[in-house]
């Protein structure tokens, strides 16, 4: 334990031998956290002689918490008669639940059912109830209600948005069928873990007093519910200790609220305040671009991070014309490295927005270099392009009744699975493809086999396929327009949960279309579907593969070679009505400070940006960063709130955001706190 504590530098120690009270650990990126973090809890029990039982850490993932628990059980010397409790926030609120969710009524053999359940019992209660919303949309706003412990009937009361009541309506439903049932969804092992000992003083002292010192990390990722329950858990002592990074919050569109690490000495009085700032990680060069980005945030404790590796190589800024020349130069860059042996897992591609991986991944295959995309699908297998290409598919084929299945009822047309597996048996029974069948009947013939609704929207259907076709062998110059004007697949995406992102990659789809054929006026559709076959086809080789993903899912990892593409305006930060700038700009750190040795940062003149190809301005980060002088754009604070968002307001409560508008400096905001309506500034507020 002796050496462990003599491996740890000033400030690593000084946090690690603080013992009693509340304590705020600082950690810069790759500052050793996790090693300080580890290194209290063996103190804490081999030195000090806590009782294991005793402690609580809580972690963000299972695969932190194991390796956290491996590391500190590798410097407890001495035996000890019982393990640490290291485990998830979740996995704790499982825990608790089975040996006190009787206290609500219920019993212990309660079931927890997953996300897909859960929208299966809001697809069946929205229909009950007559209620056209998006379903992962109400699963979305249910989680987010419980997070911020708001009842149905709260939302029903202070709801002004008929969209908004019938979402309270079905919470209602889904939480007396889940309840009636035993059964337990991921949200509701916090919600209900916070409920029992919120009202149950007696076991508040009780469980406080059994976990005497409680850790938490990466505490900049919490909500609102998790704070209110650390707070129960710590009342009795206040020995909490927290770590986590301001700089590093990237979470705030998931619930996560910043204002829990910004303001955690005032929450808890008296805390100790520990910033670790030495980076083990990175180069001079690139944690003073760092550095530099973040200083232009107003909102955050404020440390400044210094390597302990010292000089290094200057940060490299690729300019290209545009993203395919981008994909290429970075390609040959890396072909390159790898001539010279370095490794490939020591290799990746960052980028801030999802629809740009297509032109990388484009330009790898094209030098034949293997790719692993982390954390999400490649552009190709992502749900709207496979729609896409489908309908194309169709265009050359109409007997393709692969793809007409999938695409029959996207965007919907009433076509329901009963509905179409009797087309399939007809098909089966006349010897035709769906589409013949189809296509030779008339409306009143069609409806012998499925509903008269089906068969309006099913015929209607087959005559956009029929149009569409003609069109597609008569020219391709304006056929991409004119299918999104017959089949709407934007609105289509665009009214989901996540429907601005596949909004991006359609357009980025089609803005691909319209180049492809400007370059090849001879282009056909079989053709294009032919090259595209081989680009989403390409093997993905875990081994001797080059990583791309985007920032968010970069976060807690490290690359000795670094590019960072779509450094433009637009792009990255990204600009719309609902950006969070200061929250871009932490992304840019994250992005930055994933990197060991080498950083290179892209930019172009020209990308496609909701389909056409536009000239855009590079980014103000690379100004703010300090590597490109005297063309610094002019740093504008934005709302982060839109209109339908929740807020909490200190003497108001919840309330919900009418309208936004800029007033001077910040947006005032126009606020519904349950039919009291307010003009609030929106420093004034913050996000539930």
């Amino acid at each position: 334990m002796k050496n462990a504590i003599n491996n740890l530098n000033t400030a690593q120690r000084e946090a690690v031998k603080h013992i009693d009270g509340p304590l705020l650990i600082l950690a810069g990126a790759g500052s050793g956290k996790t090693k300080t973090l580890t290194t209290r809890l063996a103190y804490l029990i081999g030195e000090v002689g806590i009782d294991p039982q005793n402690t609580l850490t809580l972690t963000f993932t299972n695969k932190a918490a194991k390796e956290m628990r491996e590391r500190a059980n590798l410097l407890i010397k001495q035996p000890t008669t019982s393990m640490p409790l290291l485990c998830t926030f979740h996995k704790f609120g499982l825990l608790f639940l089975k040996f006190h969710i009787e206290k609500l009524g219920r019993s212990n053999n309660f079931v927890i059912i997953d996300s897909d359940d859960r929208k299966r019992i809001i697809k069946r209660i929205a229909k009950k109830h007559a209620i056209d919303l998006n379903i992962a949309f109400i699963s979305s706003e249910i989680s987010k209600y419980k997070n911020t412990l708001l009842t149905a009937d709260e939302i029903l009361e202070k709801a002004e948005l008929p969209d908004y009541k019938k979402i309270a309506t079905i919470y209602r439903d889904y939480q007396n069928e889940i309840t009636e049932n035993n059964l337990v969804d991921f949200d509701d092992l916090l919600m209900l873990t916070y409920q029992i000992l919120e009202s149950n003083n007696e076991l508040r002292i009780e469980t406080s007093n059994r976990y005497q010192y409680i850790m938490v990390d990466e505490y900049q990722d919490t909500n609102e519910l998790q704070f209110k329950l650390l707070e129960l858990l710590a009342s009795e002592h206040n020995n909490l200790c927290v770590v986590g990074d301001d700089d590093q919050s990237i979470y705030g569109w998931r619930g996560a609220n910043i204002r829990n690490i910004l303001e955690f000495s005032v929450y808890f009085k008296n805390t100790k305040i520990v910033k670790l700032e030495t980076n083990y990680r990175s180069t001079s060069p690139i944690l003073e671009a760092a550095n530099e980005l973040i200083e232009h945030n107003s909102q955050r404790i404020g440390k400044k991070l210094t390597s302990f590796r010292g000089r290094g190589q200057s940060i490299h800024l690729l300019h290209a014309l545009d993203e395919s020349l981008e994909a290429k130069s970075i390609a040959r860059d890396i072909k390159e490295l790898l001539i010279q042996k370095v490794p490939s897992h020591e290799i990746a591609v960052l980028y801030r927005i999802n629809a740009l991986s297509r032109s990388i991944e484009e330009g790898f295959t094209k030098e034949g270099l293997g790719f692993k995309l982390l954390g999400g699908m490649r552009f190709y297998d992502r749900a709207e392009i496979k729609d896409i290409i489908s309908y194309l598919r169709i265009f050359t084929n109409p007997n393709d009744d692969f793809s007409l299945e999938r695409i029959i009822n996207k965007p919907k047309r009433s076509i329901g699975k009963v509905s179409l597996d009797k087309l399939k048996k007809a098909a089966f029974e006349n010897k035709s493809s769906i589409f013949e069948l189809i296509n030779s009947k008339t409306v009143e013939e069609i409806a012998t086999i499925i509903s008269k609704k089906a068969s309006n929207s099913i015929k209607l259907f087959i005559e956009d396929i029929n149009l569409l076709r003609g069109e597609a062998q008569n020219s391709l110059h304006n056929f991409i327009d004119i299918f999104e004007e017959t089949i709407r697949l934007k609105k289509y995406y665009g009214n989901m949960v996540d429907g601005e992102d596949r909004m991006l990659n359609i357009d980025e789809f089609y803005g691909f279309f319209r180049e492809s054929v400007s370059k090849k006026p001879n282009l056909t559709l079989e053709l294009l579907l032919n090259n595209i076959s081989l680009q989403s086809e390409q093997d993905q080789v875990d081994e001797n593969a080059i990583t791309i993903m985007s920032i968010h899912a970069s976060k807690g990892l490290e690359f000795e070679h670094l590019y960072v593409i779509g450094m433009e305006e637009g792009f990255f930060p990204m600009l719309n009505k609902g950006t969070n700038m200061e929250e871009e700009r932490r992304l840019g750190y994250v992005a930055i400070t994933r990197a060991k040795t080498y950083l290179t940062l892209c930019y172009v003149n020209s990308r496609f940006y909701k389909g056409q190809r536009k000239r855009i301005l590079k980014s103000r980060f690379l100004s703010e960063a300090g590597l490109v002088k005297g063309e610094s754009l002019k740093i504008t604070k934005s709302s982060s709130f839109k209109k339908g968002d929740l807020i909490k307001h200190k003497l108001f409560g919840i309330g919900r955001v009418q309208s936004s508008t800029k007033s001077g400096h910040q947006y005032k905001l126009k606020i519904n706190f349950g039919g009291n309506k307010k003009e609030i500034l929106s420093s004034f507020v913050q996000a539930v």
